[in-house]
């Protein structure tokens, strides 16, 4: 019997560049303390070895902190033998890399760099399928279907898309068969590249990050607590969450009869976890300027209670009446720029851009009409 738990692509070192600094910040931080975090869900779920499937660092040349900052976490979980296989992102052309790593580990990180048989534990035989390149562009697990690992219970590491997705997780064709365990009568197949997690078959899983890195995926970041009973048995698979950052992506529609203020409450993440949420909100329908300015208003309330929002209106259109232009002015510049704007945002004979052009000049219109009164 083996017990062991199933990770892969922590991408440390992620630079997040597209956000602010104290969000990216805390996305580093908490990649890095997914090791610690992934350590405790192994010794929870009762093992003692972590397979890594590769993309451990995000880049060949991650910065020396990040490296000694890696190994301690990893050496500071002595009770746990990390098996670190290189990925796409840190393949074995990082010889920089991986000779810093080699002369710097612990005991208790094994670097798994050669595609040969390797006894993981009594009874227990891995086969690692170390990445050489960015794209190798050919199967780096067909040489599991010759593999001699005699009695012993067959575990598969490997890194890259396989050949049911149209494409990897970072843009690369798909390469490795998707029966590959069936193939070589692996009794389990640990699969890196996909940061999502998915069962490919009974024997074959991504495990996906331990913590998101995007709003791309919607099963919870996290790790697989994998247990095989003996020669024979299918493999017992626990999806295990780690993520301690929530990326939230949710869709709010306006239209006749929705109030914008309770319509936002509804789709808020809740309270207490807001701080640690990257929130994107993205808004359509129709609404009348009154009520989209309403809406801006309890957006910019409550954006600050996140590590990150972002609101796109850019789908939301129009409604305009008298009422609404009353709100701005009964008569005079103002009514007259306001009832240009409303024509222009309702021409269907103009190009979209320029609708929408005209319709966000009409919302700073109207909230700098609805401020002055």
């Amino acid at each position: 019997m083996i017990r062991f738990l199933h990770a892969s692509d922590l991408h440390l070192g992620k630079p997040f560049g597209t956000y602010p600094e104290d969000a990216r910040a805390s996305l580093r931080r908490a990649r890095l303390q997914s090791i610690p975090r992934l350590a405790e869900a192994a010794r929870a779920g009762g093992a003692a070895l972590i397979l890594l499937a590769g993309d451990t660092f995000d880049q060949m040349t991650p910065s020396p902190q990040v490296i000694r900052q890696a190994l301690n976490a990893m050496r500071q979980a002595a009770d746990i033998t990390w098996l670190m296989l290189p990925g796409n992102h840190d393949n074995l052309g990082a010889t920089e890399l991986w000779r810093t790593l080699a002369a710097d580990s612990a005991q208790n990180v094994r670097l798994v760099l050669e595609p040969a048989p390797l006894p993981l534990a009594e009874g227990a035989t891995l086969l690692p399928a170390p990445c050489t390149e960015r794209n190798p562009g050919r199967d780096l697990t067909e040489w599991y279907d010759t593999a001699a690992t005699g009695e012993t219970l067959r575990i598969g590491l490997a890194h890259g898309a396989v050949r049911s997705f149209t494409t990897g997780e970072d843009g690369a064709s798909a390469i490795i068969p998707p029966d590959r365990a069936a193939r070589s009568g692996l009794d389990y197949l640990a699969l890196g590249d996909w940061h999502g997690q998915m069962r490919i078959g009974p024997a074959t899983w991504y495990s996906g990050a331990p913590e998101a890195d995007g709003f791309r995926h919607e099963a919870r970041p996290g790790a697989l607590l994998v247990e095989i009973a003996g020669p024979g048995a299918p493999a017992r698979v626990t999806p295990v969450p780690t993520g301690s950052i929530d990326w939230v992506r949710r869709t709010l529609t306006l239209g006749t009869g929705v109030a914008p203020g309770p319509a936002l409450d509804a789709v808020l993440p809740p309270f207490a976890r807001r701080d640690a949420t990257l929130f994107d909100l993205v808004v359509s329908g129709r609404a009348h300027a009154t009520d989209r300015v309403a809406l801006e208003r309890a957006i910019a309330a409550v954006r600050h209670d996140f590590l990150w929002h972002r609101a796109d209106l850019t789908g939301l259109g129009a409604v305009h009446d008298t009422a609404d232009l009353d709100a701005i002015d009964a008569e005079g510049a103002l009514r007259a720029a306001a009832e240009a704007l409303a024509a222009e945002a309702s021409d269907m004979a103009l190009p979209g851009e320029a609708r929408a052009a005209a319709g966000a000049a009409l919302s700073h219109l109207f909230t700098f009409a609805l401020e002055e009164q």
